[in-house]
C-alpha cells in the first residue's frame, strides 16, 4: 500500500495539509480543500442496484472495482463511499469495505472505530437528548412537557431491547415520565447533517434547527433552545473532515459519513464528493440500497440539498439476484435457471426505467460469480439491452482487482463524454407532502394506491401548518419495491401504508414510515459478532470477507 502522505499528493495537497490517523489514514480540514475548477469538467458516477437479495449484490466492491478500472486506463478517479456501522458489521451484513481485490484500506479500521466520526455524532446525539431532558425537568422551556420530546437517543448496535422505553427524566410524578427509545446512529438527523452540510456555518445552522418536540399548543421546539449548539459543534468539529484512505490499488478513497439507505437518504456526504470532484476526473459514488431507495434519494435529497449531478448511474446486477427474484431459493440459486433469470429481470427494468426518469444514461455491471456461466451472462447482457439500459459489462474486481472491470470503465468513460444533459428530480419543492409521496408510489414503487394512518395524516397537517417543505426521505424495506419484504420482483398494484411521519428541519427532508419498518434493528440468529476474534498477534479476524 501507497503510504497516506502520497496518496494526498496525487489530490493535490502536501503533509501539512492533512491529519495523519495512524500513518494509513488522513483527515482533510476543509479550509484545505483544494481550490480548482476541475469540478466543470469532472464526471461523477452514481453506483446503485437492484433490490437487495440474500445472495448480495456487492455495490461496494463494485464501486471500488470501477475506480480501480478507470486508473487502468489512465484516468484519475477518486472514490466517495460511507462509513460502515457497526450495527451490520456485528449483525447479518457483515464489513462494508467491499472484498477479494477490490476493497478499501485499512479495512479492519474503517469498519471499526476509523477516526471517531460515528463516536462524535452518537456523542453530540445524546448530548442534545440529555440537554433537552434537563431543561424539561426544570421547566426552562415554556410548554414542553416530557411527553412532547419527540427526539430519541441513538446507539451503534442492534439492539432491539433498546427501541422502545419508558423513562423518567428525574421527577418524582408519572407526569415526568416519558415513552422513547434508541435508534441506529446511521438514523440520527446528526449524521444526515453531517452527510448533507457544505460547511461549518451551514452545520450550526442545520443544528439549530432540528426539532427535538412539540409543546402543548403543538408549536415546535427547535434545539437552538437548549443552549448547547456549540458543544455540539466542538464534539463534530473532526467529524465533518472527510476521512482519505485508498483502494487496494491505491487509488484515493475518501469514506465519510453513513446514512442508512432504508431508515435514512444513504448517501456519503457531500463535502467528500466536492473534495473529490476537484481533485480527479471520475467520482465514483455509491447510493443505499436499490434504485427504488438510494438512488431515489440520492437524486431527490442530495442533488436538491447541493450534491454533484451524476454523469452516469451503474446498476449492479447479479445472476443470483435474478434468480432470487424470480423466485428460486437460495440452495439452488448456483443452478442454471434462465426462466427464473428472465422472470427476476422485472427488477432490473424497474431500476433501469427508475435511472431513466431523472434523464440519466444506465449502465448494467453484472457482479460476476464464479458459478456465473457464459450463457446467463449472454442473456442478462441482452434482457439489459432490451430494457433500454445503455450498456451492460461484467464486473470481476472481487476476483481480478481493476483488471475485471476494465470494459465497464471504458463503457462509463465513453458514456460520460457523451452526455450533456441535466438530470431531472422527482417533483418540485412546493408540491405537497401527499402529492410527493403519491408521485413516488406511482413512479419509483408501482403502487396502486397511499394508505395513511390517522397519526399520518395528523402529522402532515402540523407540517404544513408550520411550513416544512421538504423532499421525502421514504424509510422502507429494502427488501422490496413495496412496502412488503416477502414480495421479490417487481410487485405492482400494491399498496404503500405510510403509518408514520417524522419531520427532520436540520436535514431538511421529511420522514415517511410505510409498513413495519424499525429505525434500531436487532441481532440475527446467528450474528457476525460470533465470527470475529482477536489473535495472538494482536491481528482482527473474520470482520472481511475472503
Amino acid at each position: 500500500m501507497k503510504t497516506i502522505n502520497k496518496i494526498a499528493k496525487e489530490i493535490g495537497l502536501d503533509y501539512s495539509s492533512i491529519e495523519i490517523y495512524g500513518g494509513d489514514k488522513a483527515k482533510i480540514p476543509l479550509s484545505n480543500f483544494p481550490k480548482s475548477n476541475l469540478e466543470n469538467n469532472n464526471s461523477l458516477v452514481v453506483i446503485t442496484a437492484i433490490t437487495p437479495t440474500p445472495a448480495g449484490e456487492g455495490k461496494s466492491t463494485t464501486a471500488i472495482g470501477l475506480t480501480q478500472g478507470l486508473a487502468k486506463i489512465g484516468k484519475k478517479p477518486i472514490l466517495t463511499i460511507r462509513q460502515p456501522s457497526l450495527g451490520p458489521v456485528f449483525g447479518n451484513k457483515g464489513g462494508g469495505t467491499g472484498g477479494g481485490k477490490s476493497t478499501i484500506q485499512p479495512a479492519v479500521d474503517i469498519n471499526l472505530h476509523f477516526t471517531g466520526d460515528f463516536h462524535a455524532i452518537e456523542s453530540a446525539h445524546n448530548l442534545l437528548a440529555a440537554s433537552l431532558d434537563n431543561l424539561v425537568y426544570r421547566k426552562k422551556i415554556d410548554g414542553l412537557e416530557p411527553q412532547g420530546i419527540t427526539l430519541r437517543r441513538v446507539i451503534d448496535a442492534q439492539d432491539r431491547g433498546l427501541r422502545n422505553i419508558s423513562m423518567n427524566i428525574g421527577g418524582k410524578f408519572e407526569k415526568e415520565r416519558q415513552n422513547t427509545g434508541f435508534d441506529i446512529s446511521s438514523a440520527s438527523e446528526i449524521m444526515a447533517i453531517c452527510a448533507l452540510s457544505n460547511s461549518y456555518d451551514d452545520l450550526r445552522k442545520r443544528l439549530e434547527n432540528i426539532i427535538v418536540g412539540w409543546t402543548v399548543d403543538n408549536m415546535p421546539v427547535f434545539a437552538k433552545s437548549t443552549g448547547c449548539i456549540g458543544s455540539l459543534m466542538a464534539l463534530l468539529k473532526d467529524a465533518l473532515k472527510p476521512n482519505l484512505v485508498q483502494t487496494s490499488e491505491g487509488q484515493p478513497a475518501i469514506v465519510h459519513m453513513g446514512p442508512f439507505g432504508n431508515i435514512a437518504h444513504g448517501c456519503s456526504s457531500i463535502l467528500a464528493d466536492e473534495l473529490a470532484s476537484v481533485c480527479g476526473d471520475f467520482v465514483i459514488t455509491e447510493a443505499g440500497f436499490g434504485a427504488d431507495l438510494g438512488f431515489q434519494k440520492y437524486m431527490d435529497i442530495k442533488v436538491r440539498q447541493g450534491g454533484l449531478y451524476p454523469k452516469c448511474a451503474v446498476i449492479v446486477v447479479t445472476i443470483k439476484g435474478l434468480k432470487w427474484h424470480g423466485g428460486i431459493n437460495p440452495e439452488s440459486l448456483n443452478l442454471k435457471n434462465s426462466e427464473a433469470i428472465i422472470k427476476g429481470s422485472e427488477n432490473l427494468k424497474n431500476a433501469i426505467r427508475i435511472v431513466k426518469l431523472y434523464g440519466l444514461p444506465a449502465m448494467v455491471a453484472i457482479n460476476k460469480f464464479t458459478s456465473d456461466s457464459v450463457d446467463e451472462i449472454e442473456l442478462i447482457k441482452e434482457l439489459s439491452k432490451n430494457y433500454g439500459a445503455d450498456g451492460c459489462d461484467v464486473s470481476d474486481g472481487y476476483n481480478l482487482g481493476g483488471n475485471g472491470v476494465k470494459d465497464l470503465a471504458e463503457s462509463i468513460l465513453n458514456i460520460c463524454s457523451q452526455n450533456n444533459t441535466t438530470p431531472k428530480l422527482l417533483y418540485e419543492n412546493n408540491v405537497p407532502i401527499v402529492d410527493k409521496v403519491e408521485i413516488m408510489a406511482k413512479n419509483i414503487y408501482k403502487a396502486k394506491k397511499v394508505e395513511w394512518s390517522n397519526d399520518a395524516q395528523n402529522s402532515i397537517k402540523t407540517i404544513e401548518y408550520n411550513n416544512f417543505n421538504y423532499p421525502i426521505c421514504m424509510a422502507k424495506t429494502h427488501l422490496s419495491v413495496s412496502s412488503n419484504p416477502k414480495l421479490r420482483g417487481m410487485p405492482q398494484d400494491h399498496t404503500l401504508p405510510i403509518k408514520k411521519i417524522k419531520i427532520l428541519s436540520g436535514a431538511q427532508q421529511i420522514v415517511t414510515l410505510a409498513g413495519n419498518i424499525i429505525t434500531l434493528p436487532g441481532l440475527p440468529d446467528s450474528p457476525n459478532a460470533n465470527k470475529i476474534d482477536l489473535n495472538s498477534k494482536g491481528e482482527i479476524k473474520g470482520i472481511l470477507s475472503t
